[in-house]
């Protein structure tokens, strides 16, 4: 079929260095499985209705909950962009992804921390919170329920930030305490003022234009029908659609 995706030699010598070892039986080739993976999470597939140019779809579906467990996909995202960010401006926001029936359910297992999905006016969402490098390329993920705030996701992904000069967010994320947070890892927020501030809040307008960037990145996300549309119940295994959808639209 010509209208298959296929990983370049190219990508694959890019991947290949953070793929686990081979321990006994020797794997199916990597690169027919991982184009496979890709289709199926690109186009919005079930696992049985990949093409079998690619491989059985238990083979591919089982290659993608091992190595999602694993957090391979994630892993592979983070040292590809520590690689070859360019961090010296970074921008902050956050999406929502609509949350299919097949995922939707809120019952929450004994002990675990749920779906990570939450009821909103648009009805039950997931909402993705992610930091980007000053073209607009993801640095990383931080995954919530679809009603909390844009706060929560700012202050999990604080200890991660790469050292940079300029920080670009909505006015959503205007808080002093995150000001002072930026501030204390040398950090310049340019981020606008509430309207309901007293005292309005100076910032660079020039700058700030460029934040349109990591719109953008949401937007290409969210081509990836997996993505788009969250129908995995498991909050890691869609996790892990995230991160590897970044990894072949960003960084190979």
């Amino acid at each position: 079929m010509s209208d298959l995706y296929w990983l370049t030699a190219e990508q694959m010598a890019r991947l290949e260095p953070y793929f686990p070892k081979r321990h006994g039986k020797p794997r199916v080739d990597d690169r027919r499985v991982l184009s496979g993976i890709v289709f199926v999470n690109r186009n919005g597939l079930r696992w049985w209705d990949a093409p079998r140019e690619y491989s059985p779809h238990k083979t591919l579906c089982n290659r993608w909950k091992r190595w999602g467990e694993r957090g391979v996909f994630l892993r592979i995202m983070e040292r590809l962009a520590a690689a070859s960010a360019t961090p010296k401006t970074i921008m902050i926001d956050a999406t929502y992804l609509k949350a299919h029936r097949t995922a939707s359910s809120l019952r929450v297992k004994k002990g675990g921390l749920g779906r990570l999905i939450g009821r909103t006016k648009g009805g039950m969402n997931t909402k993705l919170h992610a930091v980007t490098d000053a073209k607009g390329r993801p640095l990383s993920f931080f995954m919530t329920a679809g009603q909390v705030s844009d706060y929560t996701g700012a202050a999990a992904l604080l200890d991660d930030l790469p050292k940079a000069q300029w920080m670009l967010g909505d006015r959503g994320y205007d808080a002093d305490w995150y000001r002072d947070a930026l501030q204390a890892k040398s950090i310049t927020p340019c981020i606008p003022g509430r309207k309901s501030r007293i005292t309005p809040v100076k910032y660079d307008k020039r700058r700030y234009r460029s934040r349109s960037r990591i719109e953008i990145m949401f937007g290409r996300r969210k081509d990836w029908r997996r993505v788009a549309t969250r129908y995995d119940r498991c909050p890691t295994v869609f996790f892990s659609a995230i991160a590897l959808g970044a990894t072949v639209i960003f960084w190979l």
